[in-house]
């Protein structure tokens, strides 16, 4: 499909193309998470603290600021005064000994996890439960990661990065091996990773059902399909943002000549960009739309441009928040800045 702009020939102006890719932008987990301190908000009134951000995107985390959230790194920041105040756990999850340490400190906590990673936390304390020792393919560091390893006794869980860190593991004790991963990787790096490990440990057992997201997953087959013969893709989203990260890359591998990560159309280096280019162009999962939006307008004030849409499939996944939040009524305001239009 496309959208043509003005003919650039009558408007005397270069043309450009833009390839939009879908699924792009929030995925159900995000969605939820920011919807739980918009309710949270709504129901409790500010302030609403956050331990770490709830999600990846400075766009939003500055959004919930501004309607009273506080974003804090550990417990022990929350005054006093301000105990019976909720504080919500981000989208990447936590170890368990955050929610043992809010409930020691009579906390007020909702844990706005992500039921995927929830279900990785639930297939490695089954590998742990079944007498397995559990290897971890991340990213060392990573929230989620961090999360992760948290569910299980110090000890029982390796983690994994790179092939090579598969190739060279030895293995921890005489026991059976399970791995899991973390559900923000690169599909086919995490394909070679898991081949690696097969054949350095053949009896490594998988888990029950795949670990990384579907939204994940999503993306980087959009990216894929749409990357071949662009000049530049360009990818929405934070620098600590692990999925958009691997979207870049993706870009890249799938036939790009370059790839950017952006949080703002004012970081797109403009005067590098030729006329008849053609531009892939796709965002994260925490990324709001309303940045896609920004950045084709960008490129419409210089260009006139043609848009054409990449889209590999519809995404109709929907994740709850917790039953004591359904009741609270939003404005069309709030709706908005959820959809990630405001």
């Amino acid at each position: 499909m496309s959208e043509n702009a003005t003919n650039g020939a009558e408007s005397g102006r270069q043309t450009l193309t833009i390839r939009l890719c879908g699924p792009r932008g929030f995925c159900a987990g995000v969605d939820r998470a920011i919807q739980i301190v918009v309710l949270a908000l709504k129901k409790y009134g500010a302030p609403v603290y956050v331990r770490h951000e709830i999600v990846h995107n400075r766009y939003v985390v500055e959004g919930l600021q501004a309607r009273g959230a506080i974003f804090i790194e550990e417990l022990h920041e929350i005054p006093a005064e301000h105990r019976q105040c909720p504080v919500v756990f981000s989208a990447h999850g936590v170890p368990k000994a955050v929610p043992a340490d809010a409930e020691a400190r009579n906390l007020f906590y909702l844990d706005a996890t992500c039921p995927l990673v929830s279900k990785v936390h639930k297939q490695a304390m089954r590998h742990q439960r079944l007498g397995r020792h559990v290897v971890l393919i991340g990213h060392a560091g990573h929230p989620e990661v961090i999360g992760t390893m948290g569910q299980l006794p110090e000890g029982s869980v390796s983690l994994v990065e790179t092939e090579e860190d598969a190739a060279r593991m030895e293995r921890p004790g005489e026991g059976e091996l399970g791995f899991v991963t973390q559900t923000t990787l690169s599909v086919d790096d995490t394909a070679g990773v898991i081949r690696a490990l097969q054949a350095r440990f053949p009896d490594i057992i998988a888990p029950s059902a795949e670990s990384i997201c579907y939204a994940t997953t999503n993306r980087q087959e959009a990216v894929k399909q749409a990357a071949p013969g662009t000049d530049l893709f360009l990818i929405v989203g934070a620098p600590n943002s692990s999925n958009s990260k691997r979207l870049v890359e993706v870009a890249v591998r799938a036939g790009a000549a370059r790839s950017l990560l952006v949080q703002r159309g004012e970081d797109i280096p403009w005067e590098t960009i030729p006329p008849g280019a053609v531009i892939g162009l796709s965002a994260g999962a925490s990324a709001p739309e309303i940045i896609v939006e920004e950045i084709i307008e960008g490129f419409r004030k210089r260009f006139d441009t043609e848009l054409e849409l990449a889209i590999t499939t519809e995404e109709t996944e929907n994740f709850p928040v917790m039953r004591d939040l359904r009741d609270v009524e939003l404005t069309s305001q709030d709706m908005a800045f959820l959809n990630g239009s405001a």
